[in-house]
């Protein structure tokens, strides 16, 4: 099986969910990628969900805490970006223009995060491992496969990233969308889409994928199980089948069939 042991700085590592009904997302991801659930207890009337496949951590998801809510924070997907130093990465948000939401602090012996802003405003999160790697298993369905960032000003955003990350922002000629793929060392891990084609009512944000052999068959069973469709299941030529969902409390990501199982 396609196993993680450890994840280069600037990869997509981790992802957790923060939502408004943890039971509720707990039967609903179950249904629809078959991730298995263990609950960790975090106090007297509250745990945290780790989803694995293959007894091996997909994803995580957590209450939102009442002090989000009362912020408006909505349901939804955060991704986590692989680095050495996430006391070094917090200074460098600063400089870069960015802003550090939440300094960098232990999570236990876990390993140490931090969460920011990048100058657009799209909000992530980085993880310094310790014993905790983050996602354990990739390459098979209800994996994580893909990350991008809608955002006003793609070519900003991929000079603010690349400056932090390293990454290389690179499109194909042959493209009229103009997308701009993020290169991770020699990975291709995600892209920055051109912004006429965003939503301008929804705001910048970071959209996660999970792989799938059968988009149809995913969304659909997600649609039955209360999800609502954003972009139904659609053909992209050369690239795969794709569709755009949110679960039943509103937190949005995609699906990705590969266009070797179209």
């Amino acid at each position: 099986m396609p196993y993680i042991e450890k994840h280069s700085p600037g990869a997509f590592c981790w992802i957790d969910l923060g939502t408004t009904d943890i039971e509720a997302a707990d039967n609903f991801y179950h249904s629809v990628f078959g991730w298995h659930i263990k609950n960790v207890p975090i106090g007297p009337e509250s745990f945290v969900s780790i989803y694995q496949l293959e007894g091996r951590a997909v994803a995580a998801a957590y209450p939102l805490r009442p002090e989000q809510r009362s912020k408006g924070v909505m349901p939804h997907w955060m991704v986590y970006i692989a680095v050495d130093n996430a006391d070094e990465a917090a200074n460098r948000v600063s400089q870069l223009g960015g802003k550090v939401l939440a300094p960098p602090f232990d999570m236990s012996d876990s390993g140490r995060m931090a969460t920011f802003q990048d100058p657009m405003g799209g909000v992530f999160s980085v993880w310094q491992a310790k014993k905790n790697i983050g996602t354990e298993i990739t390459g098979v369905d209800g994996t994580l496969c893909w990350a991008e960032l809608s955002t006003p000003d793609p070519t900003r955003a991929s000079q603010f990233y690349s400056d932090l990350f390293g990454w290389k922002a690179v499109a194909d000629e042959r493209d009229p969308t103009r997308y701009l793929h993020i290169v991770n060392g020699e990975s291709y891990v995600g892209g920055f889409p051109l912004s006429e084609r965003r939503d301008r009512k929804v705001p910048p944000r970071w959209l996660i994928y999970f792989a799938v052999s059968d988009c149809d068959a995913v969304a659909n069973r997600a649609e039955r199980r209360g999800a609502k469709i954003y972009l139904p299941p659609t053909t992209h030529e050369g690239v795969g089948r794709m569709a755009v969902i949110a679960d039943p409390e509103g937190a949005a990501f995609a699906l990705f069939q590969s266009a070797r199982h179209t």
